[in-house]
């Protein structure tokens, strides 16, 4: 095992060497794995109609596993894993370790690396992430009437909605022939220019 396990860690490790040298120099590309890798089993259908029924409750906790493993394998968490899968198992086996916990010990370092290098992958491209708020992304999008809104169209009054996990406030108007009052549910139905298109929706009973 202590060559399986070297090779491991010289493989991973030289790799993961060359990664960190060509991202100081910047150049080093995204080597995720593509996305068509990835199994959709959400159930959604262009017409319209739910095909989940009985299929998902019986497979919905091994899609889910299925989606969160796709989503943590790439290039990068996989030379990861190799490097201290190697290591551990090479730190196990120097400890005078029985060969099956130098196993279950050189796993959970591989994954927990992997796992690792994922998160921090994704804490860096949400730092990357353009910050920007489009109103255009506001469309079917629901707020609620801060400033009152007079019907058809007459003059603008003032939502707020919650866009790109921002609290926002906008100038609307409503075709709707009532006056909208504050508090009042509305949902966005189209934009022109920075006014947006409201309607009012539908009390509940």
């Amino acid at each position: 095992m202590t060559s399986l396990f070297l090779f491991f860690a010289v493989v991973g490790g030289t790799v993961l060497i060359c990664q960190f040298v060509l991202t100081l120099i910047g150049l080093s590309g995204g080597h995720e794995i593509p996305d068509d890798l990835s199994v959709d089993h959400g159930g959604d259908f262009s017409d319209g109609s739910d095909q989940g029924g009985d299929i998902g409750h019986g497979h919905s906790g091994d899609a889910h596993a299925s989606s969160w493993l796709f989503g943590v394998l790439s290039f990068r968490t996989l030379v990861a894993a190799s490097t201290f899968f190697g290591l551990g198992g090479l730190a196990a086996r120097e400890g005078g370790l029985p060969l099956l916990p130098q196993l279950l010990i050189a796993a959970v370092c591989g994954l927990g690396a992997m796992y690792g290098v994922h998160w921090i992958m994704k804490l860096i491209g949400r730092l990357g992430e353009d910050g920007t708020v489009r109103i255009q992304r506001a469309i079917g999008q629901e707020g609620t009437v801060y400033i009152p809104i007079p019907g058809s169209r007459a003059q603008a009054g003032k939502i707020q909605l919650r866009l790109q996990n921002r609290l926002m406030e906008y100038a609307a108007v409503t075709e709707a022939t009532g006056r909208l009052a504050t508090g009042t549910k509305v949902r966005v139905v189209g934009v022109a220019g920075d006014v947006l298109e409201v309607t009012p929706l539908p009390k509940s009973a």
